[in-house]
């Protein structure tokens, strides 16, 4: 039996596939989806995933054991295509017999998908486009998340509403199919999972959670902003291909645009090469994020946050997060 009937049944796909109670994933955030917010969200029924982002395979071997030390529900690991040790942090996830791989970042490098499955985990990738989804899931992908331009971090130039009017008919009957962006209530949940989805990811909803360790400063910021205030960055050289970062406006912003400025230089005087001046600008990211969440500073730092930050009004026990969006969900659906 269940409090969400409805709901549960809608999920019932997802849920199976990931092995939790209620299929609500938590988007991989670097420095905050660690240890505690990743436990926390699997012990209340949903489903978190370790953020690897720039970690070693050494600091992930840490990560997911200290994780487990926190919970024995299943959870999941984010690992960045581009990451230059993938391979090495695939070889640790199956040391740890992780049950669920999330490939993110771009378009999963060849042999890395089958490596992940050969040691029986599930594999879970991003699209931005129906062809590269298609594609993906041709080549091994499990299940997919369409993830909108509404969401905080790296972003894709498409909206969540129209991404789930153009991937769930065409994808949800035959593929598992998780919605991401801008959800920060349960009667947007309900609405996807009634077009086919079989659950969702929410990140900004729960980088406030008392469970959360970003510093105090971080979530006060949250807590004060409004839907408008999580801007996407803007590109000022078409050479320098930076993905846009959703992120609440500070000095920080505004530095980032600067530092594209000062790499673009470098380009033109043949300082560096593309590949060189790409991840420089990667690792401003990790670092501008890391003096956000770690070190409270949110006049420098990255204040990565989705739109639905206006929603986020004060710190909560995941357990509630998880069972108020199960709650309106299940009273949406009762509605109709």
């Amino acid at each position: 039996m269940t409090d969400f009937p409805k709901s549960a049944a809608l999920m019932q796909r997802g849920t199976n596939f990931l092995g939790c109670k209620h299929a609500i994933l938590c988007g991989a955030m670097s420095w905050v989806s660690e240890r505690n917010l990743v436990s926390a969200i699997s012990n209340a029924g949903g489903f978190g995933v370790i953020a690897c982002g720039a970690m070693t395979p050494d600091l992930l071997d840490t990560e997911i054991a200290e994780t487990k030390a926190r919970t024995d529900k299943p959870f999941g690991v984010n690992l960045i295509t581009m990451h230059p040790q993938l391979f090495d942090l695939i070889a640790v996830c199956k040391r740890h017999g992780v049950t669920h791989v999330v490939l993110a970042g771009g378009i999963p490098p060849k042999g890395s998908v089958e490596a992940i499955k050969d040691f029986g985990a599930k594999v879970i990738v991003f699209a931005p486009t129906l062809a590269l989804a298609k594609k993906l899931l041709r080549s091994g992908g499990d299940a997919l998340v369409i993830e909108g331009m509404e969401a905080g971090g790296h972003i894709g130039p498409v909206s969540t509403s129209v991404l789930a009017q153009e991937f769930l008919p065409e994808l949800s009957e035959d593929h598992l199919v998780f919605v991401a962006g801008g959800i920060g209530r349960g009667e947007a949940i309900a609405g996807y999972l009634e077009m086919g989805a079989v659950g969702v990811q929410l990140g900004t909803r729960f980088a406030c959670a008392s469970e959360s360790i970003a510093h105090p400063n971080f979530k006060k910021a949250f807590f004060r902003a409004k839907a408008r205030d999580a801007e996407a960055s803007v590109q000022v050289d078409p050479r320098l291909p930076v993905i846009p970062v959703r992120a609440l406006k500070n000095k920080g912003t505004e530095e980032f645009t600067a530092k594209q400025i000062e790499v673009a230089g470098n380009l033109d005087r043949e300082e560096v090469d593309m590949g060189e001046a790409q991840l420089q600008i990667e690792h401003y990211w990790a670092g501008a994020l890391r003096r956000a969440v770690i070190d409270g500073d949110v006049e420098n730092g990255s204040l990565m946050a989705g739109q639905s930050v206006g929603m986020v009004k004060q710190e909560e026990p995941v357990a509630d997060i998880i069972q108020q969006l199960m709650r309106e969900s299940e009273e949406a659906l009762a509605r109709r």
